[in-house]
C-alpha cells in the first residue's frame, strides 16, 4: 500500500555537482545528498536558490564539507517565487516530507545565496520552531533591493500597491520576530562592494534590525580593498 509521503514523491531528473537523490514534490524538482554514515536522526542543510543550474559547481567544495561532517543537503526548485506564498508552501510540504521519508532532524539549518534568502528567510519567518540556525552568502533580504517591488508583485499576483501595503508581511528583513524570539542564530557574509544585493539594504539591515529584536547576528563584510576577488579581506560586526 502506497502511503500519502510515498504519493507526493515522485522520480525527478536534476543535475547536480554532486551524487545526489532528485524527486518531484507536488510537481516540484527537489533533491536530497546524504552522507555515507548511517544516523537515526541526520541534521540537514537546507540550501537556496534552487533553480535550474542551481546548485552548481561553485558549491561542490562546501557541499562536501557537509557530506564528511555527516549532514545532509536538500533543496527544492519553486521557480522565481522572490518568497511568494506559493513557494513557502511548497516549502512546507517539502520539510514534512523530508523529515518523514528520510528521518532528517525537524529543525533544518538554512543556507540562502544571494535570491534564495527570500525563499528561506521568509518561510523560517513563519516557522520559526523549524529552524536551527540561518547562514546567508551575500542573501537577498530586502524586495525593495531586489528584484524590486514591480517584479515581485508579478510573482506574487497582486498590484505593487497592494505588495507596497503588505510589505512587512512578506520582506524578510521586517519579519524576523519570531526568529528572534525562538534565538534562531543568524551569520551573513556579504561584500561591501556587491551592486546587485548592496550590503546596507540586505545583511546589514537584516543584522541590525533582528539585533533590535534582541536575535543573535553576526554580520562578516569582505572587504574588496584592491577591487579584485583575490583582493578580499575580511572582518566581523557584532555591534
Amino acid at each position: 500500500m502506497i502511503n500519502s509521503t510515498q504519493q507526493k514523491i515522485e522520480t525527478a531528473v536534476k543535475e547536480l555537482p554532486v551524487s545526489r537523490h532528485t524527486f518531484l514534490v507536488e510537481g516540484n524538482a527537489a533533491f536530497l545528498m546524504l552522507p555515507d554514515q548511517p544516523a537515526d536522526k541526520r541534521p540537514w542543510v537546507w540550501y537556496a536558490p534552487t533553480l535550474p543550474g542551481l546548485p552548481g559547481t561553485e558549491e561542490i567544495w562546501m557541499f562536501n564539507q557537509f557530506l564528511q561532517a555527516g549532514m545532509a543537503i536538500a533543496g527544492i526548485d519553486v521557480g522565481e517565487s522572490f518568497g511568494n506564498c506559493h513557494g513557502r508552501a511548497r516549502y512546507t510540504t517539502f520539510h514534512q516530507l523530508r523529515n518523514q521519508a528520510y528521518g532528517l532532524f525537524h529543525r533544518a539549518c538554512l543556507l540562502a545565496r544571494s535570491r534564495g534568502g527570500l525563499m528561506l528567510f521568509n518561510w523560517a519567518a513563519e516557522h520559526p520552531s523549524a529552524v536551527a540556525c540561518i547562514a546567508g552568502i551575500y542573501p537577498v533580504c530586502n524586495l525593495n533591493s531586489y528584484p524590486g517591488l514591480d517584479k515581485v508583485s508579478v510573482a506574487y499576483g497582486i498590484s505593487q500597491e497592494q505588495l507596497t501595503a503588505e510589505l512587512s508581511q512578506h520582506n524578510p528583513v521586517d519579519c524576523s520576530t519570531g526568529l528572534a524570539t525562538e534565538k534562531v542564530p543568524i551569520l551573513l557574509i556579504h561584500d561591501d562592494n556587491d551592486k546587485v544585493v548592496p550590503l546596507e539594504e540586505n545583511s546589514n539591515r537584516l543584522a541590525y534590525c533582528y539585533r533590535k529584536l534582541g536575535g543573535e547576528a553576526e554580520l562578516v563584510v569582505a572587504l574588496r580593498t584592491r577591487g579584485t576577488i583575490c583582493g578580499l579581506d575580511f572582518f566581523s560586526v557584532n555591534s
